[in-house]
């Protein structure tokens, strides 16, 4: 009787043939091979070459990533984003802080001597309120409060020092605000129109550009086509774009968008977005280089434009514990970007 015929009476399984212990053992060896390189013990570390080239953009951050003003004072954001190595940063106007419609001209200039001071420019003026006061709502008492903002925000600009604001130019919908009015899309498109059209004087005075920005979720201006026209069909050069990067992430690519907005793009965010993620909305962005955005083709297609401006981390919610860390982080992800690591 062979071992096969006495191992199946006992319902044993059968014996592995010799190749078979043979090819198990080589398998076997390589695993333990591996498992000792990882620990350092036949391998040097892998080291990543640094980018081929480097870029000549400047590093800004907008103050949505610091805990202000429930825990840092503007003073202590400022110094933070100096010293983590930050050319810039940008500026929420909103109705209670330092920096709001609440801020007198003198307020306004403190800041930016406060600014100076630090050694840090101010990137450029944003804010959250073109969401409950869109420039394009049903209600006229809002669309009306929306441009005295907007009015206020280019004389703000101006008395930072800074050319650049955002803004918003109309929405169909947001789903951040509890009970949008949703408004037509050829009803919104027309406001929006009238809207920017009534800031462009004022701006062109104050030398402030109105930088319009895509926001795939606002229901308006879903691709670049429809941005360029936008913006070319005001005539001005200070309606310009500011291109943010993770706005458009849940279905499309921001390296393609570039090369078509071209020289329009005069400032830019950018926010990083995880395709793996089927919900899209302020709390879903992540951390720079924690996602799927494809950030050296970003850099290069910019680079082709020569743009020289500020790349802006926007983030939503500072981290809970050691605040400082995310500063320190994004600063550390932009210089590999930059090719300014490695």
């Amino acid at each position: 009787m062979t071992h096969e015929e006495r191992n199946s009476a006992r319902n044993l399984p059968p014996m592995p043939a010799r190749r078979e212990m043979l090819v198990g053992s080589a398998a076997m060896a390589a695993f333990l091979a591996g498992r000792a390189a990882v620990a350092g013990q036949t391998k040097e570390p892998v080291r990543h070459k640094p980018s081929s080239r480097a870029y000549a953009m400047k590093k800004s951050i907008n103050l949505w990533a610091f805990p202000y003003p429930s825990r840092w004072t503007l003073q202590d954001c400022l110094r933070l984003a100096k010293d983590a190595g930050f050319d810039g940063v940008e500026l929420n106007f909103d109705l209670e802080s330092e920096f709001s419609a609440k801020a007198s001209d003198e307020d306004i200039k403190g800041i930016r001597r406060m600014a100076e001071k630090t050694g840090i420019a101010i990137s450029g003026v944003c804010s959250f309120l073109f969401w409950p006061y869109p420039m394009t709502a049903n209600d006229p008492e809002k669309r009306k409060k929306s441009l005295e903002f907007a009015n206020r925000m280019i004389e703000a600009a101006a008395l930072l020092g800074t050319e650049n604001l955002l803004v918003v130019p109309g929405a169909v919908y947001a789903p951040w605000i509890e009970n949008f009015d949703p408004v037509p899309i050829d009803v919104c498109d027309r406001r929006a129109r009238e809207a920017v059209r009534s800031l462009i004087p004022k701006a062109e005075k104050a030398g402030v550009y109105l930088n319009i920005e895509n926001i795939f979720t606002s229901g308006f201006l879903f691709s670049p086509q429809e941005m360029n026209t936008f913006v070319d069909s005001f005539g001005s050069d200070h309606v310009q774009i500011h291109f943010d990067t993770g706005n458009i992430m849940e279905y499309q690519f921001p390296e393609h968008w570039v090369p078509l907005l071209g020289k329009r793009i005069r400032n830019i965010h950018f926010k990083e977005w995880d395709k793996r993620t089927h919900e899209f909305n302020l709390h879903t962005f992540r951390t720079l280089l924690d996602g799927t955005t494809n950030w050296p083709a970003v850099i290069e297609e910019l680079n082709k434009l020569d743009y020289r401006g500020y790349l802006t981390f926007e983030y939503f919610h500072p981290f809970s514990h050691y605040p400082e860390a995310l500063i320190w982080q994004t600063s550390d992800a932009l210089d590999w970007m930059l090719g300014r690591k490695g």
